[in-house]
């Protein structure tokens, strides 16, 4: 089914971010007592093997990528968090949890060969230098880069470098006009949440991961909606992979009084350690609701689980991810890594909850679409009838609630899966990026019309001939465009045709905000 495609393509999302980041210590101590892997020892039959290879097979062989791929199949033999890094996807992570890298600080997205750029960074870079959301990139360096078959590696490479070495772009603007820019190249920083003030007495915060800057980010931004009044808080956990461990017991600790059991960790070769909550937390008495779903995994659900099993936020939404497995990040010289799973987490009830890996990688990978065929995301009695809860122990909360293990955290408030946005021409929508192309090609002059996001977020809808040309717009890029599934995922693609235009001009708030006004689970949390 078409729909069952759309589904999967997020799941493949996921499980990209998930098992990949997952939760990861950062203790440095701990990797010098742990690893003792040896890719070079004279009775290592894996490096004999691939001396073979080397030396005598048939064909040019790169060993180093038939390396990475033999350590992968072992390691995922033990369990499916345990993974090899090649040297790009560990920076990349790396970068990401760190919070930032030394570029120019810039998103882009490129039509017709041309680089547009959608998104200048606050603070970075070409944001001092003066560039613009619209800007076309003609030149770097009064090279030829427009219509030079870019790719992202080659973007990358181009903008990005040592701190203080400097590029010249000449770029268009929306007037026409050229410009030369020179910029000196910089510390970007990524920024881990979003957030903004709902209305009366309500903020909402959307962390996006857990990263080493989230918990100072969250501190700038909760003193920003206190400032605005903020009483109650919304916290968005939904679609977040994981991140740091410290990270997620420090988010932890902003709500939790002093010496409150945050969660443990345990292996064969560890020891158990007891993570608390000190006396240092920005919001211990105010209304909390946590947001989660079922790609909200690890240091999301030590966060969510925490909070759940000290009754001090209601948790809303659907089952998340169920991943309960701690790794460590073990470096190699040549730039890979492997996450190497070291500990389980547990919830301070004592729950794991870690979904089931015995019946191998390929089912557990499956285990997510599983779980939407059969109408878990529907239906709260569906969840709890699946076989990670029938038959398993049972914890209870501070209060005496039953709370549920091995298969992820069940929400106190079940809220059901939007289904208009399981279909496929929704996927290839997002997939080819067609609502960001169809902002920088039609929708700039319609911005020039509000000086506000809040006007336009207030004032602004997609009207049906908008829509229209959007979707002909689109067909030009698309297989084919199914009008049962057009008809059915009409409004959502509305919504994010206008959340995508408000974020090409006010950024990822302005495109929450949207999102948000027609969001079951976060109408459900505000009422709460």
């Amino acid at each position: 089914m078409k729909q069952t495609a759309g589904v999967i393509f997020r799941t493949i999302i996921l499980l990209l971010i998930g098992v990949t980041i997952g939760i990861i210590i950062t203790d440095n101590n701990f990797a010098g007592r742990h690893f003792g892997l040896s890719f070079s020892r004279s009775d290592d039959k894996i490096s004999k093997v691939l001396a073979l290879v080397n030396q005598n097979y048939v064909d040019s062989v790169d060993v180093d990528s038939i390396a990475g791929v033999t350590v992968n199949d072992m390691l995922q033999n033990l369990d499916p968090h345990s993974v090899y890094l090649p040297a790009q996807q560990a920076q990349t992570i790396n970068e990401r949890l760190q919070g930032g890298f030394n570029g120019i600080g810039l998103e882009y997205q490129i039509l017709r060969d041309t680089l547009f750029v959608t998104q200048v960074y606050p603070g970075g870079p070409a944001a001092k230098a003066g560039l613009s959301t619209g800007d076309k990139v003609l030149l770097v360096d009064g090279a030829p880069f427009s219509g030079t078959k870019l790719t992202q590696p080659r973007i990358s490479k181009t903008f990005r470098g040592e701190k203080d070495s400097q590029v010249t772009l000449t770029v268009e603007k929306n007037n026409g006009l050229k410009k030369n820019y020179l910029i000196k190249r910089g510390r970007v920083t990524l920024s881990s949440l979003d957030a903004y003030f709902i209305s009366g007495t309500t903020g909402y915060i959307k962390i996006s991961k857990f990263a080493s800057t989230t918990d100072k980010d969250f501190r700038e931004a909760l003193t920003n909606l206190k400032l605005d009044g903020m009483q109650k808080l919304v916290l968005d956990l939904r679609g977040n992979g994981g991140g740091y461990l410290n990270t997620a017991t420090a988010m932890a600790d902003e709500f939790l009084p002093k010496d409150k059991l945050i969660v443990y960790t345990k292996g064969a070769h560890e020891p158990r350690t007891d993570y608390f909550a000190t006396d240092s937390g920005s919001y211990e008495q105010g209304k909390l609701s946590i947001l989660i779903d079922e790609y909200s995994a690890s240091a999301s659900e030590i966060l969510a689980g925490a909070l759940q099993d000290l009754d001090r936020a209601t948790i809303v939404g659907r089952r998340s991810f169920g991943k309960g497995l701690v790794q460590q990040q073990f470096p190699f010289g040549d730039g890979t890594a492997v996450n190497l799973t070291v500990a389980r987490y547990y919830t301070p009830s004592g729950r794991s909850i870690q979904k089931s890996y015995k019946n191998g990688i390929r089912s557990y990978h499956a285990e997510l679409a599983n779980r939407i065929r059969k109408g878990e995301l529907l239906s709260a009695g569906n969840s709890l009838a699946d076989s990670a809860f029938v038959g398993a122990s049972t914890y209870h909360t501070s209060n005496g609630r039953k709370v549920f293990s091995s298969g992820g955290i069940m929400p106190d408030v079940f809220v059901p899966a939007d289904t208009t946005r399981d279909t496929q021409l929704l996927s290839d929508l997002a997939d080819k990026q067609l609502f960001t192309a169809y902002v920088i090609d039609k929708m700039q002059p319609t911005l020039k019309n509000f000086s506000t996001e809040k006007d336009f977020v207030k004032q602004f809808n997609i009207t049906d001939t908008e829509f229209n040309a959007f979707i002909q717009y689109s067909a030009k890029s698309l297989e084919q465009v199914d009008p049962r599934e057009l008809q059915l995922s009409a409004n959502i693609i509305k919504t994010l045709l206008k959340a995508n235009t408000a974020r090409f001009k006010w950024g990822n708030n302005a495109y929450y905000r949207v999102l948000n006004e027609g969001d079951n689970t976060f109408k459900k949390a505000v009422e709460l």
